[in-house]
């Protein structure tokens, strides 16, 4: 079982792989849910780990209806993780009625290959992520990091285990969502899956 760890900086992301996180999600402005961190901060933390590092793409916190303009900023984002050598990259675009932006989306991934895409917690808000997961999946989307569209991984493990069925053999889904290293065994106990996700889970 994959444990990513969300950290907020370089230092951080070191002691995650110190501490045995098996992967890292590198993000700035956690206290805002992450965004992109400094082209230095990437450089650093590629260069120095041993571990994948999955870098967060968001131009900005609150939601994730993003402008013509911010798309352009994320797609200049992609191609500076791509050049410094991240594994993937962590991202999700949603328009206005808070339904998926395929089109964009579809195009993110696109320029992000060869590394990993992730589609994050942007999924909680659709109206049923369920639904999404083949959509995804078509696109070429490798994993989807949800809570099951709840506060925690437990009370959203409904939701949670029906999208792990329904993307069995291809798609993983990162589970999330208030998991620690204290709860880590109850919540894959509840919500058999490959890879988890938390800024406490190690």
């Amino acid at each position: 079982m994959v444990k990513e760890k969300c950290v907020g900086s370089y230092k951080e992301a070191y002691e995650a792989q110190k501490l045995g996180a098996h992967r890292v999600e590198l993000c700035d402005n956690l206290e805002e849910g992450g965004t992109t961190p400094s082209y230095g901060t990437v450089k650093m933390t590629v260069r120095n780990l041993t571990i994948p590092v999955f870098v967060i793409i968001r131009p900005r916190g609150r939601d994730f209806c993003y402008s013509c303009e911010e798309i352009e900023i994320m797609k200049e984002d992609i191609r500076i993780c791509k050049e410094l050598g991240a594994d993937g990259v962590v991202l999700g675009v949603l328009k206005k009625d808070k339904t998926i932006d395929y089109s964009v989306t579809k195009e993110l991934v696109t320029l992000a290959r060869p590394m990993e895409v992730t589609f994050h917690k942007a999924i909680d808000e659709v109206e049923n992520p369920v639904e999404e997961v083949e959509k995804l999946t078509s696109i070429g989307i490798d994993r989807i990091l949800t809570s099951g569209t709840r506060e925690t991984a437990l009370k959203g493990k409904d939701i949670l285990n029906e999208m792990i069925a329904k993307g069995k053999g291809k798609i993983k889904i990162v589970v999330a969502g208030k998991i620690t290293k204290e709860n880590f065994k109850e919540v894959a106990r509840n919500i058999p899956s490959e890879e988890y996700h938390g800024k406490k889970i190690v």
